[in-house]
């Protein structure tokens, strides 16, 4: 098992305990976890999260995905824009194995994917040292977020 796979853990493990690991919770937890997990490399999370970034700023997201890692205000996407950037079939495999339908997972990303990135990205920066605290963050941000 990895430092990835530890880090999610323990926010999966932080949500579960704050009573936000609902469907919800867990959906989201899970899906995020496999898009680090799928653009990571041995970088850990931090690699992880920052390839995913890379592939939305290459996609149609640059913009908006650049903006979720500075200091200012986050711009909003669409669900086809994240997931033309993201790609049809990787949105559709995530669906399917979370069991959503692609709309709605794409939806949901959406909605909550840029704010995960930005409370991720604390003073504009990727998180340092292979992002070792990254779990209880992920954990908090997407409790926070599911408790609006």
């Amino acid at each position: 098992m990895g430092l990835l796979d530890s880090v999610l853990g323990s926010a999966m493990g932080a949500l579960q305990g704050r009573g936000q690991g609902g469907a919800g919770g867990d959906v989201l937890m899970q899906v995020i976890g496999s898009l680090l997990q799928g653009q990571g490399g041995a970088g850990g999370a931090a690699g992880g999260l920052g390839a995913l970034l890379q592939q939305l700023q290459q996609g149609v997201l640059g913009d908006a995905a650049q903006s979720w890692v500075s200091t200012g205000p986050n711009l909003p996407v669409s669900a086809d824009q994240l997931q033309s950037a993201l790609g049809a079939d990787r949105i559709d495999a995530l669906a399917q194995q979370v069991g959503l339908p692609a709309g709605d997972l794409s939806s949901q990303l959406a909605q909550f994917l840029p704010q995960v990135v930005d409370q991720l990205t604390p003073g504009g920066q990727l998180p340092a040292g292979g992002g070792a605290d990254l779990g209880g963050l992920l954990g908090n941000v997407l409790g926070g977020l599911l408790r609006r």
